[in-house]
């Protein structure tokens, strides 16, 4: 078997990781519900991306992790 080349070389942050785990349950998903076809694979990819981004958004505005907390006492108040 011959070795194949990379196709690309990649380094994410933890964000775009996160993300990227979300998108590709997301595209399973849409393959198990037998949504996937030849003409329709990159549009469900890009669909699978804009998704996971919605709700990594939506989840960052509606929880506020330990870090993001601002005290009146860190403001000097």
């Amino acid at each position: 078997m011959p070795i194949r080349e990379p196709i690309a070389a990649l380094t994410l942050e933890p964000s775009e990781t996160a993300v990227l785990e979300a998108a590709s349950r997301i595209f399973s998903a849409l393959i198990a519900a037998g949504r996937l076809g030849e003409e329709n694979q990159d549009e469900l990819v890009e669909l699978s991306v804009r998704a996971a981004v919605a709700l990594a958004r939506e989840a960052d505005r509606a929880i506020e992790s330990d870090h993001e907390v601002v005290t009146r006492s860190s403001l000097g108040g």
